[in-house]
């Protein structure tokens, strides 16, 4: 039987050309990590991808771009807080290297589906009383992030409706009782009201149909003005319907959240909300890092803004005071 037999020069050609292969392939660089990272929000995405933007642009400053070193998965419960259990055990399932979370329906749900994985809050009232960190300064466990002050708030937000509507002696507070930290924030307001001098008429609405009734009813009892507690599902789900309301009683009214004022509410004053979601970048990246939330403190913020819209205030007739105006941080025209 005839065998074929290698040619000699075709045999060094394919030897030269694997000793050529062999450093190339031993000198390839290892795949590059992609870290997942899980983001949970209560709200719906048009109000919370701004911020998640925010959140993003701060990590790639920080050297991490979607597609090569990282994949963010974000969910949102759409206003619904009986969501956040299940989107909190998905990203969990996935799973996630950390999990960023935003007020304390979201993080309360983030915290039972996981003590192991770290959790990052981008702003909640008090984390202590809710039982989230042990201390401000020493977390001790798997979370850690910014407070947001917002028990401290309504007091702020108050004094600057006064301040608005200097004659106000009557001033309507509307509530949903199933917001998180209803009654503190409510004891708050009352001590402000207080020093201020003026009269509170709460109104808290447990359903969507009380909301017509209840804004009516304000304005045919005289309240001068109108401060909305919007935290809770009720009020979260019915933001658009509290404005239009609002500006039909002509009640000059001061939100919590300056996306309201986005959508048409006269004003609101706050932490800057993209500023806490940039924080959480940053305690990500720790992490990321080698840190343990356990050791990292939880910090407070130091920007708050002032939002006005004076379109809406046009078309209720209602003039903005010129030093509120040039004290507000962002005007809406």
């Amino acid at each position: 039987m005839w065998l074929a037999r290698r040619s000699p020069a075709r045999f060094l050609v394919a030897l030269a050309l694997g000793l050529l292969v062999a450093p190339l392939a031993a000198k390839a660089p290892p795949p590059t990590h992609v870290h997942r990272i899980g983001v949970l929000s209560s709200r719906s995405p048009l109000v919370a991808r701004p911020y998640v933007q925010a959140f993003r642009q701060r990590l790639r400053a920080l050297g991490y771009d979607e597609g090569q070193n990282l994949a963010l998965e974000d969910r949102y419960a759409e206003g619904q807080a009986e969501r956040l259990p299940e989107l909190a055990a998905e990203l969990v399932r996935l799973p996630v290297e950390v999990l960023v979370a935003a007020g304390a329906q979201a993080i309360h749900a983030a915290q039972h589906a996981t003590r192991t994985i770290p959790i990052v809050m981008a702003g909640t009232a008090d984390p202590v009383a809710a039982g989230f960190v042990a201390s401000l300064a020493h977390p001790g466990g798997n979370i850690t992030g910014s407070s947001d002050l917002s028990l401290e708030l309504p007091g702020k937000r108050l004094e600057i409706l006064r301040e608005a509507v200097p004659q106000s002696a009557r001033i309507a507070v509307l509530a949903d009782p199933a917001a998180p930290y209803h009654a503190a924030k409510m004891e708050s307001l009352t001590v402000a009201a207080r020093a201020l001098g003026v009269h509170l008429h709460a109104v808290e609405v447990r359903q969507s149909e009380e909301l017509d009734r209840a804004l009516a009813a304000m304005a045919h009892q005289g309240a001068d003005a109108l401060l909305v507690m919007e935290s809770g599902p009720q009020l979260l789900g019915l933001r658009g319907r509290t404005v239009e309301r609002a500006a039909h009683h002509r009640l000059p009214a001061m939100y919590e959240r300056q996306e309201t004022v986005a959508a048409g509410g006269l004003m609101a004053y706050g932490p800057s909300i993209p500023e806490n979601y940039r924080r959480a970048a940053a305690y990500v990246d720790k992490i990321l890092k080698g840190a343990k939330p356990a050791d990292l403190p939880v910090v407070q913020p130091t920007t708050f803004e002032l939002v006005i819209n004076l379109k809406t205030a046009r078309v209720m007739n209602f003039d903005i005071p010129p030093l509120l105006h040039a004290r507000s941080d962002e005007v809406i025209e």
